[in-house]
């Protein structure tokens, strides 16, 4: 289920069923043509009548929100993770994500929009609307806002994705190596999950899979292949027995902070207007963060002794990257509960995947993404039931056929994930003889070894 499936353009206001509710982009749009139809008293026939009736604040909203969504990578991600680094690697990290910012955008106004939202075979889009051929100043979203808008608010998640992946290979990637990987990822997994989801003609979607905001399409994919590139590529010096504690705290916090910040716009501005189905997301957004914080500071507490700072704001993202497939149907208690579950389900999970499995995925991102993501997408059918602790809610029975639907669809996007990665890894390390740096580099450093540069010089 795709963005846009509750309360599409503010028109989605009623669902008869679970089926109804779990609309499709294209079903979407349609209804909200018909409602900007009888609302202006207008057809559509003529297209610079039509452009008058853009709602100005839907158009408002969604620009802005698209402006938060990117603030998420640039810089706020960008922060995050650099300041969880050593020094003599922050600007690498940096220069990571903002570099996949920028292959991203290019990519997806060439063929990446098409394939991820345009009508499709169920598997994948079409090619119909590659380099954006179609795209004119008259061009909306079934007349309620311009599809410029619809396109840019889209190519920030195809963004932000790829650039979380960073977190699993900091510190010892070529950087060849992650404009390579990051660019075939994006065409083997992003576009054709975000098509199964979110497309006009997405198995997934249509299946009924129900993912608001990115759990599935973001936050599952994200963490599966960072697991498997991290365990790929093997683990930092140090990892098990020297490992220096991130260099800059106070970096860690202001990133995060901005990162929840801009989480408004990636949650709030997937209802696709400005009306209270987007007020309910950022509602329930804040309410998961802020109780994933406190439990994983408590947890953290108990077990170490000191509640830390970059715990807490780890505690933050969890929380943040849970409740985003169920932001557009849970209630505030509903949220409360994704929260408390992600700061504790995701905590343990980081110390199973360093301890146990032995795999230095270095940020944390399978843990907190793909754990938090897939926990979020299960959730919902139980918590996101119509009625149920309030929210936009899902007109079905919270018994275990939903649960079994979005269990579906986290299965098959993991499972992309990881045989896709696995190739992708193998294909990256063919092209730039290997995919690690050496290990005089990496003592040395990213900054100077891979771009000449430093990130401090005091």
């Amino acid at each position: 289920m795709g963005l846009f499936s509750f309360a599409t353009l503010g028109v989605a206001e009623d669902a008869d069923s679970g089926s109804d509710s779990n609309k499709t982009k294209a079903q979407s749009w349609i209804e909200g043509k018909a409602l900007a139809e009888e609302y202006t008293g207008k057809e559509d026939e003529d297209p610079d009548q039509l452009a008058a009736y853009h709602k100005s604040g839907d158009t408002a909203w969604m620009i802005t929100a698209t402006a938060l969504v990117l603030f998420m990578t640039l810089p706020g991600l960008a922060l995050f993770y650099g300041g969880l680094v050593q020094s003599k690697n922050v600007l690498s990290v940096l220069m990571q994500c903002f570099t996949i910012a920028c292959l991203a955008s290019i990519l997806w106004i060439t063929v990446g929009y098409s394939l991820s939202l345009s009508e499709g075979n169920g598997w994948i889009g079409g090619t119909e609307q590659f380099f954006l051929g179609h795209l004119t100043g008259d061009s909306d979203m079934a007349g309620a806002y311009p599809e410029s808008v619809w396109i840019i608010f889209q190519m920030t998640f195809a963004i932000i994705t790829p650039a979380l992946i960073v977190g699993a290979f900091v510190e010892r990637i070529k950087f060849s190596s992650v404009m390579i990987f990051s660019g075939l990822w994006l065409l083997a997994v992003y576009f054709p999950v975000c098509n199964w989801v979110w497309g006009e003609e997405g198995w997934l979607g249509n299946a009924n899979v129900i993912d608001f905001a990115g759990g599935i399409v973001v936050h599952a994919t994200a963490g599966a292949s960072a697991l498997t590139l991290a365990a790929m590529l093997g683990p930092r010096k140090g990892f098990s027995d020297n490992l220096k504690p991130p260099h800059n705290p106070g970096m860690v916090m202001i990133g995060a902070s901005m990162l929840w910040v801009g989480w408004f716009g990636f949650n709030a501005g997937s209802a696709g207007a400005a009306n209270g189905d987007a007020g309910m997301a950022m509602l329930v957004t804040h309410i998961s963060a802020a109780t994933a914080s406190l439990v994983w500071m408590f947890i953290e507490w108990k077990e170490t002794g000191k509640p830390g700072l970059v715990g807490i704001v780890t505690g933050m993202v969890a929380g943040l990257a849970t409740i985003t497939p169920a932001s557009g149907v849970v209630g505030p208690m509903g949220a409360l509960i994704i929260g408390a579950s992600a700061g504790f389900l995701c905590y343990y999970a980081c110390s199973f995947i360093k301890g146990k499995l032995g795999v230095d995925d270095s940020l944390d991102v399978a843990a907190v993404h793909g754990v938090g993501g897939i926990l979020g997408t299960l959730l919902l059918a139980f918590l996101g039931v119509e009625g149920v602790l309030g929210g936009q809610g899902i007109n079905f029975e919270p018994s275990g056929e939903q649960f079994a639907v979005q269990a579906k669809g986290c299965a098959a996007a993991v499972a992309l994930s990881v045989v896709a990665t696995f190739v992708i890894v193998r294909i990256t390390g063919a092209l730039t003889n290997g995919i690690r740096v050496s290990e005089d580099d990496e003592t040395e450093g990213l900054d100077q070894s891979s771009h000449g540069e430093k990130g401090y010089t005091l």
